[in-house]
């Protein structure tokens, strides 16, 4: 357990972590590509290390050459093995969802597994569609893991319109696609992070993507000769919502964080904060990989309620928990709309988030799948201990919010943040110049 309480303003310039998005397509695209890939600025959290690991079991060479240097001997399109044991995936939806893309093309077994919070998580989204290409899936009830996959023989090609936004589902067959001969169509109703596209791009892939009326249609030509080519892995957007989100919060604060992803399918969550009035800035703005990155500053703001479009959930799906603590700092009602992924998250993301906020003395409301939040730009109360069903958004949305309430607010597990934030409380407290995150003292509400 660990809590974070009330201080002094948060200093500094710092760096977080590799975008997982990113790190997790890398080292899957070294694997199928021909020739070695190096990447650089990989996020060596337990979810990505998960993806190397599975890259190995299935043939690829991946080897460590230092602090996010990583180094990747594919095997080319169709080229994977079976792997000799089960593929664990730990905590990681997104390795999960897009590996049984992966192996939907080749013709193997093999047997995906998870911890307890993934193997309550849903792939029947993903595995029903993937049919299409030949490929068998045996699970659980609901598709959950543990998930047997035969992939197909001789994978066709899919032509899918994708019934919710869902990057993992639209980057799952496409990658099915590279193994099949022809065309692989995928259409969206709403546009979702294209890092799948950009890197089949990067890897000498034809990837075609156009509108359709109000649709988004990518179209991949199959059984492409990829060729290994280097990766340089940006911030990751979704961690540097913390810092930022704090920095607003916080009397007194000014952060910045230093080459941030700032591909436009994600900054939804850095929209938002500026429309509430947050102080964001962004500088040094540049291209490194084929994808966009700057240096993102914010610094302590008065904020107001906003509403927020369903059209743009996609882009900041993963940082409603976070939004929804600086709502709870903000002047006015805040209605988030659409949100009703955050159910299959990790934990059920919208019902965790209410129950974070209403332990901490904030009230938030749920109609339909819409969040609406109503407050009076005081500081949150805090004073509460937030159970996070094994969920790191929940927990570091948590202690942010404690970093700026009136009392601190605990956390029951921040075992989990290692999935995709290593070293998450010493970054903070270094801005905090001191141990704002640290043991709960005595006294805290359950």
């Amino acid at each position: 357990m660990r809590s974070a309480a009330p201080g002094r303003g948060l200093k500094g310039r710092i760096g977080v972590p590799g975008d997982k998005s990113v790190s997790h397509r890398a080292l899957m695209f070294g694997a199928l590509a021909v020739g070695t890939t190096e990447i650089t600025g990989l996020l060596e959290g337990e979810d990505v290390l998960r993806t190397a690991a599975a890259m190995r079991a299935l043939g690829a060479e991946v080897e460590r050459l230092g602090e996010g240097h990583w180094r990747v001997a594919g095997r080319g399109v169709g080229g994977l093995v079976e792997p000799a044991d089960v593929l664990d995936m730990g905590n990681s939806g997104t390795a999960a969802r897009l590996i049984c893309g992966l192996l939907a093309g080749h013709p193997l077994f093999a047997v995906l597994t998870g911890d307890a919070s993934l193997r309550r998580r849903p792939m029947r989204r993903v595995t029903e569609p993937l049919l299409a290409t030949g490929a068998r899936f045996t699970g659980r009830a609901g598709g959950r893991l543990p998930l047997a996959v035969e992939g197909a023989a001789e994978p066709m090609p899919l032509d899918y319109e994708v019934p919710v936004p869902s990057a993992q589902v639209k980057s799952a067959l496409l990658l099915a696609g590279l193994c099949a001969r022809g065309t692989t169509r995928v259409t969206e109703r709403e546009a979702t992070r294209d890092h799948t596209e950009n890197m089949l791009r990067h890897f000498g892939a034809t990837v075609r993507v156009a509108a359709e009326g109000n649709r988004r249609v990518i179209e991949l030509e199959g059984q492409p000769e990829l060729r290994a080519a280097p990766v340089a892995v940006p911030a990751d957007p979704s961690s540097a919502a913390f810092p930022l989100v704090a920095a607003l919060l916080v009397p007194g604060s000014e952060v910045t964080v230093a080459g941030v992803g700032l591909n436009p399918l994600r900054t939804g969550l850095f929209d938002t904060l500026r429309e509430m009035g947050g102080g964001l800035s962004v500088t040094n703005a540049r291209v490194e990989g084929g994808e966009p990155v700057g240096d993102l500053t914010a610094s302590f703001s008065a904020l107001r309620g906003v509403d927020v479009p369903a059209s743009r959930a996609p882009s900041m799906i993963d940082e409603y928990p976070v939004l929804a603590v600086a709502a709870a700092f903000a002047r006015g009602t805040s209605r988030f709309r659409g949100l009703a992924e955050l159910r299959v998250k990790e934990s059920d993301r919208l019902a965790a988030t209410v129950a974070l906020l209403a332990a901490n003395g904030v009230r938030a409301e749920v109609e339909g799948d819409d969040l609406i939040i109503a407050r009076d730009g005081a500081p949150a109360p805090g004073g509460g201990t937030v159970e996070t069903h094994m969920d790191h958004r929940i927990a570091m949305s948590a202690l942010v919010m404690g970093l700026a309430s009136t009392r601190p607010v605990a956390v029951d597990d921040t075992g989990f943040i290692d999935t995709s934030f290593p070293g998450f409380t010493g970054l903070m407290n270094g801005l905090a110049g001191g141990p704002a995150i640290a043991a709960p003292p005595s006294g805290l509400r359950e």
